[in-house]
């Protein structure tokens, strides 16, 4: 974990994502980031897939969170490296039939909340991209993308943004 310039708190991960031609150790490495003020305007809090369960799960046993920070804790002289989430849910039991992408949504407890958990970092497979689904909605002009993960109810978890995103999610 590296500590951003300008933040006292971690703000980045950088890891090896796992890769066809590469595996586990390859040569493909992610920078996941997590900060209250990228470039000292907006904040960025980057979304990144979970193991969880076995590949006949929905996600292949991969569940979404979205990094609200890193943080270590030290137990018994071992540190442990994790962040903090939101998750986001699939919303059916199999792909979208047209766009053959999953579709998520935040999971909310009882009282309308955002969950949250904490996941080790060796748990992350590595970043994803989330697409809004748009249905109906129009965009505003005045409309900031660093609000996209706020504004729309449901998400597509992009496996075209990237060959190892494809190959490894789907």
């Amino acid at each position: 974990m590296a500590c951003g310039r300008d933040h006292p708190e971690p703000s980045t991960s950088i890891f090896y994502a796992p890769s066809e031609h590469a595996g586990t150790g390859g040569m493909h490495s992610e920078i996941i980031r997590s900060t209250s003020r990228w470039y000292k305007d907006f904040e960025r809090r980057d979304t990144v897939l979970v193991q969880n369960g076995s590949d006949n799960d929905p996600l292949r046993g991969m569940l979404v969170g979205r990094v609200l920070r890193f943080i270590s804790f030290v137990h018994d002289n071992i540190k442990y490296p994790c962040a903090l989430v939101n998750w986001y849910m699939p919303v059916h039991d199999a792909e979208d039939p047209v766009f053959g992408m999953w579709e998520v949504k935040v999971e909310k407890d009882a009282n309308g909340k955002r969950t949250i958990g904490l996941v080790h970092l060796d748990c992350i497979v590595r970043a994803c991209h989330l697409m809004p689904v748009f249905q109906n909605t129009t965009i505003p002009h005045s409309f900031h993308f660093s609000d996209s993960l706020s504004a729309f109810k449901a998400f597509y978890v992009n496996r075209y943004i990237d060959y190892h995103s494809h190959e490894c999610i789907f």
